[in-house]
């Protein structure tokens, strides 16, 4: 996973509510277990017609979203079955973060997890973003603001942990390997004490003092 510090871009806008993770990407398309390719399926019921061409009623077809990393939407984005595909698709289709009042809990955590911003903000200002698409944003992670054109600012929160993952690039087995030393010295006083402790039952056990087994 690459670090991520800064994103600045154009934002998107799909105002509906309560986008479920099939809707992201249908459940016919989870057997596969690699990430690439999946942004192809990305929105793919809603983003494309019966044969196949573009739906121009899909907000991120039209012109002006092409090219977008930054998707403003509606409450409750990321609702329904878990599924780490999600976060994959919107990813390889170009969305890097996603911006929203309301975001589920858990495609909040598998979008964290794989470097995907999911940023929950204030109500007001979720609203007021949603009827303005297409303005720059610059999303700072290491000081936790979303920079508008007029140089106002609307603060975020992220989850210490997650916030340490994204800006040095590495997933919670990267942050495990990186303490590697310290969890091989924790494991082998684990197995010193533990045969200290067992040698000392041996010693004190009265029954094994004379001749009786257990």
């Amino acid at each position: 996973m690459k670090p991520v510090t800064r994103l600045h871009s154009r934002t998107a806008v799909l105002a509906d509510e309560n986008i479920d993770t099939d809707r992201i990407i249908p459940a016919r398309f989870l057997t596969t277990t690699t990430r690439e390719g999946l942004g192809k399926l990305c929105f793919n019921d809603w983003r494309y017609q019966a044969d196949g061409s573009d739906n121009p009623a899909f907000p991120l077809n039209r012109p002006e979203a092409r090219g977008c990393s930054i998707l403003v939407a509606g409450r409750n984005f990321g609702c329904g079955s878990s599924r780490e595909h999600a976060p994959w698709a919107l990813l390889d289709y170009g969305i890097h973060a996603v911006l929203c009042s309301e975001i589920a809990d858990i495609f909040r955590g598998n979008a964290l997890k794989n470097g995907l911003l999911a940023i929950v903000i204030d109500e007001l200002e979720h609203r007021w973003l949603l009827r303005h698409p297409g303005i720059e944003l610059a999303i700072d992670v290491r000081e936790q603001y979303i920079a508008l054109p007029d140089g106002g600012r609307i603060p975020f929160r992220l989850e210490p942990f997650a916030r340490h993952c994204l800006l040095n690039g590495v997933d919670q087995l990267g942050y495990l390997l990186q303490h590697r030393d310290q969890i091989d010295a924790f494991v082998r006083e684990r197995e010193r004490q533990e045969a200290a402790i067992h040698g000392r039952t041996h010693q004190q056990n009265p029954l094994r003092s004379n001749g009786v087994t257990a």
